[in-house]
């Protein structure tokens, strides 16, 4: 697969559209096509329906956000309630997170659909074969003068 067609090419350059951007996220992503859809997986343990947002952005941009309730946590020593933490290695609570995709050309935004299950968010992005898509071929004229 070329990097330059890649939407996840931000693994090697920085560009924003296609990567998580919130630092030390749990939201990795799989990505799946199917001959009628594309399926994203993103894992989000911890984070209930009523705090994940999924919206398409800008016509062709998928974007997950999702913001998550921070545990008081003064590192170690007593909290404000007596309670000791010995070991605080999930960062003391789940942080936000934003995820952005640009989806392909033939999908029907209009009937995206979502689900949460046992702290995967599940989204099903249905193929559109209806309208013809357009060729990426040029034909440039060639003249004698410019």
């Amino acid at each position: 697969m070329a990097l330059f067609g890649d939407p996840f090419r931000s693994s090697f350059w920085s560009s924003p559209r296609y990567r998580t951007l919130l630092p030390g996220s749990t939201a990795l992503m799989d990505w799946l096509e199917t001959p009628t859809s594309h399926i994203f997986k993103i894992n989000v343990p911890g984070y209930g329906k009523e705090e994940i947002k999924v919206q398409v952005e800008d016509g062709n941009i998928l974007v997950v956000r999702a913001e998550g309730r921070k545990e008081e946590f003064q590192g170690k020593g007593k909290d404000r309630d007596g309670s000791v933490w010995h070991v605080a290695e999930r960062g003391g609570g789940r942080g936000d997170f934003s995820r952005e995709i640009e989806l392909p050309e033939n999908v029907k935004a209009d009937q995206i659909k979502a689900q949460v299950e046992n702290g995967v968010l599940t989204i099903v992005v249905p193929k559109d074969y209806s309208s013809p898509k357009p060729s990426n071929v040029r034909t440039i004229n060639i003249s004698s003068k410019l």
